[in-house]
């Protein structure tokens, strides 16, 4: 059984960029679950259909594999925005998440390449998906410094945006992430929360991995 490092939180948390940088770090296999859910809204959207068409959007995950999944979260439409809010409808799915456990828990239990353990992060990675996880964080920051940060890079990728309505949108995205009736978005009850609203990019590095080396199977890593 690989070691697993379980990183939840909203959206523009830092979560993704912590995640990659602990999984470089300790040289563990690293998996995007929020780009699994992007790629079946996506999928959905290229489809011309309704997101929260249930039945559709299960069957959208479950015509997925590890091929198609690759070339999808390899896609530059994955990041927009669209595409985030579709996830987060199709997320809300019983059935689209039912078809996206199995593959998550295999990630984990079995990280490609070899890996001694995985980094999976995500919304219900410490809950739902790997609940046995020794190491688990639930990453957040203040709605208003989350849409700063989602706005910058918006901006940064020379998409036109203002704050107003980047701030609807996540405001509107942690409702439902928080919200819906299977798998919330929040914190398991031994997850160490941290908080980056005015942590650098070092500073919640630093906190993560001294959090990470003090459980059980990581000391000297």
């Amino acid at each position: 059984m690989s070691l697993v490092i379980a990183i939840d939180g909203p959206a523009a948390s830092g979560k993704g960029t912590l995640a990659r940088r602990i999984a470089a770090t300790l040289g563990f296999a690293h998996l995007d679950t929020g780009g699994l859910y992007r790629a079946v809204g996506l999928v959905r959207l290229r489809q011309g259909g309704d997101p929260a068409d249930a039945v559709a959007a299960a069957v959208a995950a479950r015509s997925l594999t590890p091929d198609s999944i690759g070339t999808l979260t390899a896609d530059p439409a994955l990041r927009a925005d669209e595409t985030a809010r579709a996830a987060s409808v199709v997320s809300a799915v019983p059935a689209v998440r039912a078809a996206l456990l199995d593959f998550q828990r295999d990630f984990a239990r079995t990280p490609p390449a070899g890996a001694a353990g995985a980094v999976l992060d995500g919304r219900d990675i410490g809950t739902v998906v790997c609940p046995d996880a020794p190491a688990k964080l639930f990453v957040t920051a203040t709605t208003e410094v989350r849409a700063e940060r989602r706005l910058k890079e918006l901006l940064g990728r020379g998409i036109g945006a203002i704050y107003a309505d980047v701030l609807k949108d996540m405001l509107d995205r942690d409702a439902r992430d928080s919200q819906r009736a299977v798998a919330p978005l929040v914190p398991a009850a031994d997850a160490f929360l941290l908080d980056t609203s005015s942590l650098d990019a070092e500073q919640a590095f630093d906190a993560a991995m001294t959090f990470i080396r003090s459980r059980p199977g990581f000391s000297g890593r």
